[in-house]
């Protein structure tokens, strides 16, 4: 997977030059990441930082492989696929001296699956119930077979909190964030740094190389560049085509790239009255009353186009939820995405028999390639009969606004999972945690459990294509594009990885010998 960090369409997903012991690196995030608690947190952001300091039950590798972290093996499962249990490493301890055993692992998983506002509360649904059975032996009883549990084990619902930070501070354990992992949380300065620090707690201790790690919210891609070509900062994630194009030509910069398990598109409020979790209601709006209005608006927008000229070619247009890099990708056959025909997007205007133009706000974030976004989608639009008006918002601040409901349209993404379920279930299931769209269409529900229970690949496979097919018809969620994870850092940097999973690892990261 090794290739020159010259060449953009290669992957470079790792750096294993010797790395010398000291020293800070400063990470830039293209967005403030939201909670630092991981029963909470949403963001892509949040997890990078997440992954400097809170380990998880399993982790993937560069393949996208599903490999152990904090426990010691693969979980084993009953033949009715019910009954699950794995075994935890032994002598681990958080940040905080507390030791972590199978009680701190199952404090951890209940409060991920019951907590008020858990964003991981529809990955462990299936959880009935969790125990220790051994002072290192997790056994967990589901209410049916979960087929996506080991994946969603690999992520958030995985990591395992101090039993002594949740007690301590509850909600707050956001502000003082303590997990097993390479670094301890020191502090948290809002839109400005977020401090860790080496942990000399962690198991692995002896190979973590780095004194600290400071990631900095810099939105502006061209800021990111500048600060690393200046040698503020180290690491720029998520950096965009334009500012990867240029750092190529920088001697002293190197790209690291993956292709993203992820998607990119825009989020149709058909149903959120009430917030997150709530019962979806009727919203009296052409966008979210007419179908056919959805379908228009989509039929408006080029995709290809929108890759040319935002995204200079090096994105991949995109309309499902599964990523070509999934688990289960290859016998999702993806339907052509459909192309634009502003003929019949003013056709089905006409027949929904809506006043025209259609008023939409959008909201998108502050970044200059979602404002460029933005501003090629209104110009489309417009032509089909659309009028669009931008609403640049801060990130932060539209996660509150649409989960509250408070929109009709954003830029919505997600950095993406290896198993289907977890682009799916969360976002397009009734009541799903991240359900800010206010979907809810029994299908997708049914299409949802069974594809959770089986599992044949085959079978897995046609159900996620009809579970596709059925989402781009409701349309909460109009899908557009799949980006590459692109991180630049300075040549100096060493032992940085990123996978499909778009994460900045540090854990091995310093500066080479």
């Amino acid at each position: 997977m090794q290739s020159s960090a010259t060449e953009v369409g290669g992957e470079r997903m790792t750096d294993d030059r010797p790395v010398r012991d000291g020293g800070t690196l400063t990470v830039a995030l293209n967005a403030d990441p939201d909670k630092l608690d991981p029963t909470l947190a949403q963001t892509l952001v949040g997890r990078t930082v997440f992954a400097g300091m809170c380990e998880k039950l399993y982790d993937i590798d560069e393949h996208g492989t599903v490999i152990p972290q904090l426990a010691t093996a693969l979980p084993k499962t009953s033949k009715d696929g019910r009954t699950v249990t794995f075994g935890l490493r032994k002598g681990l301890r958080f940040s905080d001296g507390t030791k972590l055993d199978a009680d701190a692992a199952v404090t951890s998983l209940l409060r991920h699956r019951d907590l008020a506002g858990s964003a991981r509360a529809t990955e462990l649904a299936p959880l009935a119930e969790a125990e220790a059975t051994g002072p290192y032996t997790v056994k967990l009883t589901l209410k049916q077979a979960y087929v996506p549990l080991t994946a969603v084990l690999a992520d958030r619902s995985g990591m395992v909190m101090s039993p002594t930070a949740l007690k301590k501070y509850g909600k707050n354990f956001t502000n003082h964030p303590s997990c097993v992992g390479p670094f301890k949380y020191v502090e948290r300065v809002g839109g400005d740094r977020i401090v860790l620090a080496k942990d000399p707690h962690y198991y692995a201790a002896d190979q973590v190389h780095l004194d600290k790690v400071i990631y900095k919210p810099i939105p502006d891609g061209n800021v990111r560049l500048a600060n690393l070509r200046s040698g503020d900062i180290q690491v720029g994630d998520q950096m965009t085509p334009v500012d990867v194009r240029s750092a190529l030509t920088e001697p002293g910069l190197q790209l690291f790239n993956s292709p993203s398990l992820g998607y990119q598109g825009i989020g149709l409020n058909v149903g959120n009255v009430k917030g997150l979790g709530e019962k979806p209601g009727r919203i009296d709006s052409p966008l979210a009353r007419e179908p056919k209005v959805r379908e228009a608006f989509e039929l408006a927008i080029d995709r290809d186009l929108i890759n040319k000229v935002v995204f200079q070619g090096m994105f991949e247009p995109a309309c499902g939820p599964v990523s070509p890099e999934s688990a289960i990708a290859p016998g999702v056959k993806a339907s052509a995405c459909p192309k634009r025909d502003v003929a019949k997007a003013e056709r089905l205007l006409k027949e929904a028999g809506v006043k025209t133009p259609v008023r939409i706000e959008l909201k998108v974030s502050t970044t200059p390639e979602h404002s460029r976004l933005g501003q090629v989608i209104q110009a489309m639009t417009k032509e089909a009969g659309f009028a669009v008006t931008l609403r640049p918002t801060e990130y932060a601040t539209m996660l509150e606004e649409t989960d509250s409901g408070q929109y009709d349209a954003f830029t919505s993404g997600w950095s993406g999972r290896l198993d289907p379920d977890g682009n799916i279930a969360s976002f397009l299931q009734t009541r799903g945690a991240m359900n800010a769209y206010g979907l809810s269409d029994p299908t997708i529900d049914r299409l949802v459990e069974r594809g959770r229970t089986e599992a044949d690949p085959d079978e897995r496979a046609k159900i996620y294509a009809e579970l596709t097919h059925r989402a781009q018809e409701r349309r909460g969620l109009i899908y557009l594009y799949r980006q590459k994870n692109y991180v630049v850092t300075g040549k100096d940097v060493a032992g940085v990885r990123v996978y499909g999973d778009g994460l900045v690892r540090v854990t091995t990261a310093g500066y080479a010998r």
